[in-house]
């Protein structure tokens, strides 16, 4: 999963998607998986990530990961990894 390559973030956990006008605020933990995800970063690099910065169990940061990432989704804030057939 990827975001949407024209995102705006700010420092302060705004989210700006220029494609449709709509923004949107995160606290800083969604914000930290969205710098990451802009910078390319592999989901399972950014739990390992969020791990060590934070101190909680794995089973519940995968759980909050996967609920933020359908969030993304559900906004729009993603784009599909297609693949075509060659």
């Amino acid at each position: 999963m990827k975001l949407g390559k024209n995102l705006a973030l700010s420092d302060s956990g705004f989210v700006f998607n220029p494609s449709n006008g709509d923004s949107f605020s995160t606290n800083p933990i969604g914000m930290e998986i969205v710098r990451q995800m802009k910078e390319g970063k592999a989901v399972e690099d950014i739990k390992a990530i969020l791990l060590k910065q934070y101190d909680i169990d794995e089973a519940t940061m995968e759980r909050d990961i996967q609920d933020f990432l359908g969030t993304l989704s559900k906004f729009k804030l993603t784009e599909a990894n297609e693949k075509e057939n060659d």
